[in-house]
C-alpha cells in the first residue's frame, strides 16, 4: 500500500542561493502522527509549505494520496488541511462563519452539521456566535484547526500547534489530535515542544538545516539512542573517585555525596553488579540507588549538535 504522503528528493533553493531543503525523502503512512523537530531555519515550515503548495519546490517530487502536488494540485490541496504557526483571522467575523465561510473554500456543499460537529469536537460550540476578535489566543488557535477541518482532510498538517498557548490548554490540543488519529487522519506536527512529540507522536523525524537527520519510530529511537543513568547516593563524600574506578563512565558530584554511571541500554550487560562490587572492595557505602532514562529532548540536541558541528 502507498503511503499517503511521498516525499522524494525534495530540493528548495531560494534567489541567492539559500538552499533552505536539500534531498529529502519522507514517506508517511496513513493514519500516523510524525512529530518534526529541528531548531528555527532547519526548514520545517518550508518542508510544509512545500508539500501544500504554497512554495515551488525547486526539484524533486511530492505525492498526496497518489496524486502529485504539481500536476493534480487541486486534488492534493483537497486532501491537505493546515494550521499555520501564525493566526491570521479576520477579527470582525464570527467563529461559526469563519468555519463555514472556509468549507466553501473548497468546493464543499454548505452543511451545517457538520460545522457544528467540527466547533463541538474543538469545544467551540458556545463560542460559534462570538466574534474572533473577542476570544483568547487559545481559543482562535482552535478556530484554526476547526477552519483546516472544515472541508474533511485526510492529511493535517500543524506547524507549531501550541505555541503561545498554556499547558493545560495543550494538552488538551493533544487529545484533539488523538481523536483525529482514531477517525484515520494522518497528521503531521512541527513543535519546538519535545514533550508534545514524545506524548503523542507515532514517529519522530529530525530535520536541521534543510537535511532530515533521521525519521524513526519514537520508541525505538529513545531505546536505541537513549541512554540510561544510575545515580548513587554516597554514606560519606568522597574528595576523588578511587583508580580501581576508573573502568567506569563515572562523574562525582561536586558535593561528593553521589556519583553519576552512564550506561547504554541496548549493551548485553548494564556493569551495574561489577560497579556496586567494586564500591564495596574499597569500603564505600552505598546510601541509595537512582535510575533516570535519556529523554527525547538528550537525543534531539546531540542530534542536531553533531551536525552543527560536522559543518
Amino acid at each position: 500500500m502507498a503511503a499517503m504522503v511521498q516525499i522524494q528528493d525534495l530540493r528548495k533553493v531560494y534567489d541567492g542561493g539559500f538552499e533552505a531543503l536539500k534531498g529529502v525523502n519522507l514517506d508517511i503512512e496513513e493514519g500516523e502522527i510524525l512529530a518534526l523537530l529541528g531548531p528555527n531555519g532547519a526548514g520545517k515550515t518550508t518542508l510544509i509549505s512545500t508539500i501544500c503548495g504554497i512554495t515551488l519546490p525547486s526539484s524533486g517530487s511530492v505525492t498526496v494520496g497518489g496524486y502529485d502536488i504539481l500536476a493534480d494540485y487541486r486534488k492534493t490541496r483537497g486532501l491537505i488541511g493546515l494550521v499555520p504557526q501564525e493566526i491570521n483571522l479576520e477579527p470582525f467575523e464570527y467563529v461559526r462563519n469563519t468555519v463555514a465561510f472556509s468549507r466553501g473554500l473548497f468546493g464543499k456543499p454548505r452543511n451545517d452539521g457538520r460545522v457544528e460537529e467540527i466547533l463541538k469536537k474543538l469545544s467551540l460550540w458556545d463560542k460559534r456566535d462570538s466574534k474572533i476578535m473577542e476570544l483568547s489566543g487559545g481559543m482562535r488557535r482552535r478556530v484554526l484547526i476547526a477552519k483546516a477541518l472544515s472541508h474533511d482532510p485526510r492529511v493535517l498538517f500543524l506547524d507549531e500547534p501550541t505555541a503561545g498557548v498554556d499547558v493545560e490548554l495543550r494538552r488538551d490540543m493533544w487529545d484533539i489530535v488523538a481523536q483525529l488519529k482514531a477517525d484515520g487522519v494522518t497528521i503531521i506536527l512541527t513543535t519546538h515542544y519535545i514533550e508534545e512529540a514524545e506524548a503523542i507522536a507515532d514517529r519522530v523525524g529530525v530535520i536541521s538545516k534543510g537535511e532530515l537527520l533521521l525519521v524513526e519510530d519514537k520508541s525505538t529511537l529513545m531505546t536505541r539512542m537513549g541512554r540510561k543513568e544510575l545515580r548513587v547516593d554516597l554514606q560519606d563524600p568522597l574528595t576523588a573517585l578511587p583508580d580501581s574506578l576508573s573502568d567506569f563512565d563515572l562523574a562525582l558530584a561536586e558535593d561528593g555525596l553521589s556519583v553519576t554511571y552512564a550506561y547504554d541500554t541496548a549493551a548485553e550487560r548494564t556493569g551495574i553488579a561489577r560497579l556496586v562490587g567494586a564500591f564495596s572492595a574499597e569500603g564505600i557505602v552505598i546510601r541509595d540507588l537512582q535510575t533516570s532514562q535519556s529523554s527525547l529532548e538528550d537525543i534531539f540536541v546531540t542530534l542536531v549538535h553533531k551536525t552543527e558541528d560536522a559543518a
